[in-house]
């Protein structure tokens, strides 16, 4: 049985020195111009103990800015800014993917340029979901989110070229790896979903070769890149979140986007596995509700990678029995990191858990609620209790 403390060899390609993932998570800390700064590279570089970093989602090109203050990639400013972040983790010798997404109809006109419409699968807007922008008076807050203008077929193959050049970026600023965001209502995953792609053209209908081209478009030319070993996608069966409606193909969608990706020799799946509701992802309604193992068994069968767990693990011991049933490989983490940048020590020594002020989570307050988290160490142990 595998132990959650050792190495972990990520498709031959990659030595991880353990099998805890931070999660990505958005913390809206860029330097004008959505440039990662110092202040990032230290965050990130506090945490370099996971066995694997995926940064918060970084924009692939402007009309992909769904969310004030998020990192972009497609700027030489924004590269040398990644830099400055996988330097940092390299010297603390981690290891580091970069997310990266399209927001698609998951934006608001006030972050796009010239105003523009969003972009969407097709017209349909998100009715319940928000998005962080400026209102109508300037002011930064959370509003509904626009409503989106189909992408042309054209538009779709030349996005892709978009994802091209974002995957060269990160290799130029030094990342050991991409991950695709295909989850959790942005683009891809609007693309993937038969209820809402309505399209006929060869990006849409009920097949799901077709809902998954987008996709496999961008894979294949993050594969043609990088590598193979070097190339992740998050998805997010049966998810709820930003509008995206109940898919009755969502089984047979992610068997076949699993068996595709392991034939394309994709290094690992992420399953983001909870349910997540509208406006709240912490609602005591949806906590257990997860893919079965019988499911997760049939992914398993389908993609020879590693499978990374997501989904409301918040210690030691919950962790260890997900990697203990055999279907996962590596248990990713999200917010306990926010405020334990030695979140790995802490689980391995049995010490306690810092807890961060969720006001704190989206705001430009520099270090405070960020980079001001001390580790926790055998001496504050015994301070602590002596």
């Amino acid at each position: 049985m595998a132990d959650i403390f050792e190495p972990y060899a990520l498709d031959g390609a990659i030595s991880l020195k353990n099998r805890f993932v931070m999660a990505p998570m958005t913390r809206t800390r860029t330097s004008d111009g959505d440039v990662p700064n110092r202040l990032m590279a230290c965050y990130y570089g506090q945490r370099a103990s996971a066995g694997l970093i995926v940064t918060e989602v970084a924009n692939i090109a402007p009309s992909s800015k769904g969310y004030a203050m998020m990192p972009g990639i497609y700027t030489e400013a924004q590269r040398q800014g990644w830099r400055l972040v996988t330097d940092e983790v390299h010297r603390n010798r981690g290891t580091i993917f970069l997310q990266l997404m399209h927001v698609g109809r998951m934006a608001h006109p006030s972050l796009l340029p010239n105003g523009q419409a969003p972009l969407g699968v097709t017209e349909q807007r998100a009715e319940n979901s928000d998005v962080f922008a400026h209102d109508a008076d300037g002011k930064l807050g959370f509003i509904r989110a626009g409503t989106p203008r189909r992408l042309e077929t054209e538009e779709i193959s030349a996005l892709v070229g978009t994802f091209s050049e974002a995957f060269c970026g990160a290799r130029e600023a030094g990342f050991d790896g991409v991950e695709i965001h295909g989850a959790n209502g942005y683009l891809i995953d609007q693309f993937m979903n038969s209820a809402l792609n309505t399209r006929t053209d060869r990006y849409g209908g009920g097949r799901p070769e077709d809902r998954t081209r987008f996709l496999m478009e961008i894979v294949d030319a993050a594969v043609r890149k990088l590598g193979p070993g070097r190339v992740g996608v998050r998805l997010s069966p049966f998810g709820r979140f930003n509008s995206m409606p109940a898919d009755p193909l969502v089984e047979e969608t992610l068997l076949y986007v699993c068996e595709q990706l392991g034939r394309r020799g994709v290094a690992y799946v992420h399953l983001v596995y909870q349910l997540m509701p509208e406006g709240n992802m912490d609602s005591a309604e949806f906590k257990d509700r997860h893919i079965d193992h019988a499911l997760l068994a049939r992914v398993r069968a389908m993609f020879p990678g590693a499978i990374i767990w997501c989904g409301g693990f918040s210690g030691r011991k919950s962790a260890q029995a997900a990697l203990d049933t055999g279907l996962v490989d590596l248990i990713a983490i999200g917010r306990p990191y926010i405020a334990n940048p030695d979140l790995v020590e802490r689980f391995k020594h049995g010490w306690p858990l810092a807890e961060a002020d969720p006001a704190t989570y989206y705001t430009r307050n520099g270090e405070v609620g960020y980079t001001d988290f001390p580790a926790y160490s055998a001496a504050g142990l015994a301070n602590a209790t002596g």
